[in-house]
């Protein structure tokens, strides 16, 4: 019998990173978070913020759940939300990748699309999805940024997974943040059975908690082609969180890493993966060979490809372009 979509979502094997596990002689696993039914790590906090909404009883049969975000959220909301009965409405900001807008369409969202704002602005789409939400009958507000649940999924689900896939022997861990929720679950669950796991941030150029960690206070330098990660304001999620280690990845530093891990490990990755193997290579250098460090690979590269795998793309602001796209690629190939 074929189990509902959501008894689907988690128990993602961890995938050994071969490439930068032999150049940083650490043991080096992404967890393969893109094999969800909806094909993010977002599953996981769509599946949390809606059962919660269900255990307290603010979301009640034939319900609206509403949410602003940049698109996987979204997914993971629809499909779930179909699969239990419920609709779900998106909003969401403008700009955001081709590939995602419609992968929202194909999961039965309805969306709404508004201007990129500052979180400052009332008209910022997280704002305004409150707002929605507030406004329509029998809908709830799934606000993935602050909601406890979002932490407390990953840390019951996706840190507890992690513990038994590598049998306790975690020496490290790091990720991006978005909301914020997969780092702090995960860190909370480890540090609970393994108090001296050590805890990482990788943050893309253009993210604030890289100077909230290191210099204590909020600070945004440069930007980055990535979405959905680099989040500029401590969030519910992040509240109380001690990282031990804190990195900037620059979009130069992860897009090799990418184009490598489709040539030579047959890995087609998003970009908020690419930026998390980067800092889990920058956390392998610090800790010391021999230590067994796991990242997320969050999403695949199909949703990005008008941006990581589009040449003229990448060429217009300075950034490397997959080696198969150049003109003269075609030659190197054997017959």
């Amino acid at each position: 019998m074929t189990a509902p979509i959501v008894e689907l979502i988690g128990d993602t094997p961890l995938i050994r990173l071969k490439a930068a596990s032999d150049a940083t002689g650490c043991e080096i696993f992404g967890k393969a978070e893109f094999l969800n039914p909806g094909g993010s790590v977002k599953d996981r906090t769509a599946l949390g913020l809606i059962r919660a909404a269900e255990a307290d009883g603010s979301l009640k049969p034939g319900g609206v759940i509403v949410e602003g975000t940049a698109g996987n959220t979204g997914i993971g909301l629809a499909l779930v939300a179909g699969a239990l009965g419920y609709k779900a409405l998106i909003v969401m900001p403008r700009g955001q990748s081709a590939g995602k807008r419609e992968a929202l369409v194909a999961a039965g969202a309805q969306i709404i699309e508004v201007d990129p704002a500052p979180y400052s602005s009332e008209h910022h789409f997280v704002h305004t999805s409150r707002r929605i939400a507030a406004s329509l009958p029998n809908a709830v507000w799934a606000n993935q940024f602050d909601n406890p649940a979002n932490k407390a999924f990953h840390a019951a689900t996706t840190g507890r997974e992690i513990l038994e896939q590598t049998g306790g022997q975690v020496d490290g861990f790091i990720c991006a943040a978005g909301t914020g929720g997969s780092l702090a679950g995960i860190a909370h669950a480890l540090r609970a059975a393994k108090p001296d796991v050590s805890i990482g941030l990788a943050d893309p150029a253009g993210g604030a908690l890289y100077s909230w960690f290191t210099q204590g206070e909020l600070k945004s330098e440069g930007g980055s082609i990535t979405e959905g990660i680099g989040v500029g304001r401590i969030t519910g999620q992040l509240e109380g969180l001690e990282v031990d280690h804190a990195y900037r990845i620059e979009d130069v530093d992860f897009l090799p890493l990418l184009f490598d891990l489709i040539q030579t490990e047959g890995l087609s990755l998003g970009g908020s993966a690419g930026v998390n193997i980067a800092g889990a290579m920058k956390l392998a250098t610090d800790l010391g060979p021999g230590k067994t460090i796991v990242t997320l690979l969050c999403d695949s590269g199909a949703r990005y490809a008008g941006k990581l795998f589009n040449p003229d793309f990448l060429r217009a602001r300075g950034l490397p372009v997959p080696p198969w796209t150049e003109p003269d690629a075609s030659a190197n190939l054997s017959a």
